[in-house]
């Protein structure tokens, strides 16, 4: 017998949100796929967009080598850059764009031979988030230094925002003004808004927008409303059912006691798969369409739910984790973290593209 868990991906609803990005940024758009596209499936993702992405951007360079070898011919812009030599030569070999931000791999590009032209270069900027980038005042030798070598083409200059997803958070508008004195006056492109800027900083709408987590229908600012579309359906179903009776404890460390006659639902998911153990009793959860609350600790391989007052819900009801109806920032709350991290930590569960 099959399992029934599975995460159910709508790449109608991917195409829908990255249209809606490119559309709310005004210019191109980099469709973020790192970290196996935010746990949907790196390839198949950039399958469904590769007639409307203007590019791709990844974290390293085997992730794009990954998209090459499954025939993605789109530009792929490397995130962190390049580690050493051989990252180097397999990014030019694969016509991959990277992300020069420590000297180290300005000085490795200096001393490499290529064809002429042949690096697209993305010169980093650290404007204020202080984990990965040029100083601002070193930005124009830097630039100069890339002009001078003859394998490097186009220069495109970005910047990344530590509270875009922070609306009256100060610190982006210092960011953008930081980043506009230090490549004033240099050709080039621009790159600032992640997810958060395209949807709450026009200011930061340059030539380029990298859409990360929005991609995926998880909104940066789960209180406001933009119109994106889950991606992912986490789903799977009740396979038993049993009554607490007043006073009765459930699961490991008994974290939830009964106060009245429970119905309990005991659901085929757990924290093997994916779904985290931090979230406590009251975590929102589908049964048949219709909300409930999980209780109890998570299990690795199950966790139990409410059906005290859905009693029309039995063995074999379906169950949603998230999706449409339970927003998974609502389930990351509750589990203390965002809503990047479950997706990224799903594992186990079958991925069936819809």
């Amino acid at each position: 017998m099959t399992r029934p868990s599975r995460a159910l991906i709508d790449l109608s609803a991917l195409r829908h949100n990255y249209k809606l990005a490119r559309s709310m940024h005004g210019g191109r758009a980099l469709a973020v796929l790192k970290a196996n596209a935010y746990g949907h499936g790196a390839v198949a993702c950039a399958k469904a967009l590769t007639d409307d992405a203007d590019g791709f951007a990844v974290a390293f360079v085997a992730e794009a080598i990954e998209l090459r070898t499954q025939g993605i011919s789109n530009p792929i812009l490397v995130l962190e850059g390049c580690f050493d030599q051989q990252d180097l030569d397999a990014a030019i070999a694969h016509d991959l764009w990277i992300v020069v931000h420590q000297d180290s791999q300005l000085t490795a590009i200096e001393n490499t031979q290529t064809r002429p032209g042949a690096l697209n270069v993305w010169l980093k900027v650290d404007s204020g988030m202080h984990r990965a980038g040029f100083e601002p005042d070193l930005v124009k030798a830097v630039y100069a230094r890339l002009k001078a070598c003859p394998g490097v083409g186009q220069i495109t200059f970005m910047s990344h925002f530590a509270c875009a997803d922070e609306p009256d958070n100060k610190m982006t508008q210092n960011q953008i003004e930081v980043f506009d004195i230090a490549t004033a006056g240099l050709p080039g492109d621009r790159s600032l808004a992640n997810s958060g800027g395209i949807l709450a900083w026009p200011k930061a709408h340059r030539d380029w927008a990298r859409p990360g987590i929005l991609l995926y229908g998880a909104d940066p600012m789960p209180n406001r409303n933009h119109g994106l579309k889950a991606v992912m359906t986490l789903q799977s179903q009740v396979f038993a059912i049993r009554t607490l009776m007043p006073g009765q404890s459930l699961g490991y460390a008994a974290t939830f006691t009964a106060e009245k006659s429970t119905r309990v639902g005991l659901v085929a998911i757990g924290y093997a798969d994916g779904y985290p153990r931090t979230a406590p009793t009251g975590t929102p959860i589908a049964v048949d369409g219709q909300l409930t609350r999980t209780i109890g600790r998570i299990s690795m391989d199950m966790l139990t739910i409410d059906l005290t007052d859905l009693p029309q819900a039995g063995i074999g009801s379906s169950v949603e984790c998230w999706g449409p109806l339970v927003d998974i920032n609502d389930v990351a709350q509750k589990a203390g973290t965002i809503s990047y991290e479950p997706l990224c930590n799903l594992k186990r569960v079958p991925k069936i593209y819809i």
